[in-house]
């Protein structure tokens, strides 16, 4: 699936509007001057407003990537991959991506 490459500036939410952060983006390409993201690449969730249920968002993680483009033997990730939250089960939003790397 192509798409923008996720990178570590980029702005990732959960569905509930907390704010995802990468772990441990690869320094080894970057993308407007950012370390990219690889499928399995652990995030952070922060402000997760899912209340109701009393379970929170607190991971993250992009499962499925691009499909020719690898960094060390990983797919990259990017904006139209699937990911999902590890406690919810509800996806990854990515809000803003770079838009000038595409890959498929």
């Amino acid at each position: 699936m192509p798409g923008p490459i996720v990178h570590a500036g980029a702005a990732i939410l959960c569905s509930h509007a907390g704010v995802a952060t990468p772990l441990a983006p690869n320094p080894r390409v970057t993308v407007s001057g950012q370390p990219i993201v690889t499928v399995g690449t652990p995030y952070a969730i922060a402000g997760c407003s899912l209340t109701p249920s009393g379970v929170f968002c607190q991971t993250g993680t992009w499962v499925a990537g691009a499909a020719r483009v690898f960094v060390m033997g990983m797919p990259v990730a990017v904006q139209a991959g699937v990911s999902i939250c590890g406690s919810t089960g509800s996806p990854l939003l990515p809000v803003m991506v770079q838009p000038r790397a595409v890959a498929t």
